[in-house]
């Protein structure tokens, strides 16, 4: 995490609740007691932060998803028990901040048990890794071919699809994107039908 950024405060002594859109809904990899089903309001998902670590490297980047301004987000609300907070927002920051493209922030989340405050990570538009204005297209040929340190970018958009279909919160443009993408395996030669 760069300098720059900001931590987030945690409340004294209090549980807090993390918003996970993409990875963090099918690998959050950090304790936590409950779990909601929430939506965000005023950010989307979107496929637009360059991965040059997890999902690709720097002479070939990935795609991952970042929470971009407008419109509305489903996805799952953790709640981190106070006693493990500074280690969670530790992890989160090392996992979420290599490339200092997001900005951690508290968002407002809406579920079925009423409202939430939560911590989120947003892309931040001015960084260089933004890539928020690419057709899905290109979006396709970049996820077919990104390999990072946590394993291939195709992957990682076949498990947030199938997570949020499983949570009954399918999502038709990413399904599309999906489907770009394995033609474009087909396309290459090496397609394998791992869904």
């Amino acid at each position: 995490m760069s300098a720059s950024q900001d931590r987030l405060t945690l409340p004294a002594g209090g549980d807090f609740w993390v918003f996970g859109y993409g990875s963090l809904m099918w690998n959050p990899g950090f304790p936590h007691i409950e779990v909601r089903q929430a939506r965000v309001r005023g950010y989307h998902r979107r496929l637009c932060v360059r991965s040059i670590y997890h999902r690709g490297t720097p002479d070939r980047p990935g795609l991952v998803f970042g929470l971009d301004r407008g419109g509305s987000c489903r996805g799952l609300a953790y709640r981190v028990p106070a006693a493990e907070g500074e280690m969670a927002m530790e992890y989160l920051y090392r996992r979420e901040l290599v490339t200092a493209a997001y900005r951690p922030a508290w968002v407002a989340l809406d579920s079925a048990e009423g409202g939430l405050r939560a911590a989120g990570f947003i892309v931040d538009r001015a960084h260089q890794y933004y890539a928020g204005h690419l057709d899905p297209t290109e979006l396709a040929a970049i996820v077919a071919s990104g390999q990072g340190e946590s394993g291939n970018n195709r992957d990682y958009l076949v498990s947030t699809v199938r997570h949020l279909e499983a949570l009954g919160l399918g999502d038709r443009k990413l399904r599309h994107l999906l489907d770009l993408v394995e033609e474009t395996y087909r396309r290459s030669g090496t397609y394998t039908n791992e869904r």
